[in-house]
């Protein structure tokens, strides 16, 4: 991806980002890196991240909520709304309203309504809208689409799609963090694989007309606390033996020199200040004495407009790899692993591997470059006026959003859930 390709002679868009988490600094860093973007505001609770943030980026209008924001009318282009799942609503709708081009963090909102209120007010008020999923913009994803309307395989006829959490990651993210609990930010389903329900729709090119699910929360439960486990890994007798040990995973984020996820832990890189967090903190619970209620491992079948048939399965009992998808066509099939292709042929025999990082392809951090492609097409409609420079609008997320709370329908209650 050429990001600078979008820039030509224009003056930056303009941006305010609401949220100076690790999402909201991640946009920001891209639209400035090449200047297709030049941050002027932003609104931030936390005083630690409002003072961080307003230090690598300097904005001129600095607020400690969305509200200060909106009350100060519109400062800027853009709206980037990376706030916690929970609090996506009220600063959407009001930004929009007005007149910011609003990019949101997936998910849009955890319920339905919430929403369809976002997708209204953006309609609306007649700006571009887009959610942030960012797995379509990434070249792997470009070369798979581009093979499946090239007719390389013919027909599609089904597709397996596997998402591989990653033990730590689970245990980080869904065990002992922010996303553990459905009441506090959403069920599993949205919160982590959003993403992907949407990736499978564009794929396909069609929309889910029944889906079932099956899944639950297997193994993170207290039932399953090893005996002499302590309430925390920092004191417990086990901690070495444990695949989950708080102690080993961050530690080792520090000998290794990797920011996340200890950034989340503590801002400070020693090891004292990694033990004290882990002491008092959240993210030295144990796995199996923690508040969490989210799935660990969920399976969702899925059955599209056009007879296609797909199934996703999201676990957290694997490394944390790329998604891993097989596609079966009439003609043909492709293996994917998220940076090779294995497209097979059924006229000759023969397999063709394409390398998706290779020849210019895009290897960066940030979801194999999906985050830097994102920005890069959401400033360029914006500039130009063309929402035809993204791949998807807010009607269309909602549409992939509305199959995550089918299948979450279809999980409890045991049955198939029509769209």
């Amino acid at each position: 991806m050429e990001f600078t390709k979008y820039l030509g002679n224009r003056k930056p868009v303009t941006i305010a980002v609401v949220g100076a988490g690790l999402r909201g600094q991640t946009y920001a860093r891209l639209a400035e890196t090449t200047g297709a973007g030049r941050v002027v505001a932003v609104a931030e609770p936390d005083p630690a991240r409002r003072a961080a943030f307003t230090e690598a980026h300097r904005p001129a209008s600095v607020f400690t909520d969305w509200r200060g924001l909106a009350d100060a009318g519109r400062l800027a282009d853009v709206a980037v709304v990376a706030t916690q799942d929970r609090l996506h609503v009220e600063p959407a709708v009001a930004l929009a309203g007005l007149g910011y081009h609003l990019l949101l963090e997936k998910p849009m909102a955890p319920t339905e309504p919430e929403a369809r209120r976002i997708a209204a007010a953006v309609h609306e008020a007649g700006v571009i809208g887009a959610v942030c999923h960012v797995l379509r913009y990434t070249d792997y994803t470009r070369a798979l689409k581009a093979l499946l309307d090239a007719g390389r395989i013919g027909a599609l006829v089904s597709v397996q799609h596997l998402e591989p959490v990653g033990w730590w990651h689970q245990a980080h993210s869904f065990v002992r963090g922010n996303w553990r609990r459905e009441a506090d930010s959403g069920p599993m389903l949205l919160t982590k694989s959003c993403h992907d329900l949407d990736w499978l729709a564009y794929l396909i090119g069609a929309t889910p007309r029944s889906v079932a699910s099956f899944g639950g929360l297997a193994h993170f439960r207290p039932e399953h606390r090893p005996a002499r486990a302590a309430d925390r890994c920092v004191d417990c007798a086990v901690e070495a033996a444990c695949p989950y040990s708080a102690v080993r995973l961050y530690t080792r984020c520090l000998d290794d020199g990797e920011d996340w996820p200890l950034n989340a832990v503590t801002g400070q890189g020693t090891r004292e200040a990694v033990l004290e967090a882990l002491r008092d903190g959240p993210y030295g619970r144990c796995v199996y004495d923690c508040d969490n209620d989210v799935v660990d491992h969920q399976v969702v079948a899925l059955q599209y407009d056009t007879g296609v048939t797909a199934t996703f399965t999201m676990t957290a009992f694997t490394p944390m790899q790329r998604r891993q998808t097989r596609l079966f066509g009439t003609h043909g099939s492709i293996d994917g692993d998220g940076r090779l292709l294995r497209v097979t042929d059924f006229r000759t025999g023969l397999t063709e591997t394409v390398d998706t990082h290779g020849a210019g392809g895009h290897a960066g951090a940030g979801h194999d470059g999906g985050d830097e492609g994102l920005v890069a097409a959401f400033l360029a409609a914006v500039a130009e006026r063309d929402p035809a420079r993204l791949s998807s609008d807010m009607a269309t997320s909602l549409a992939s959003h509305r199959v995550v709370w089918a299948a979450e329908r279809a999980r409890t209650t045991g049955t198939v859930v029509s769209l």
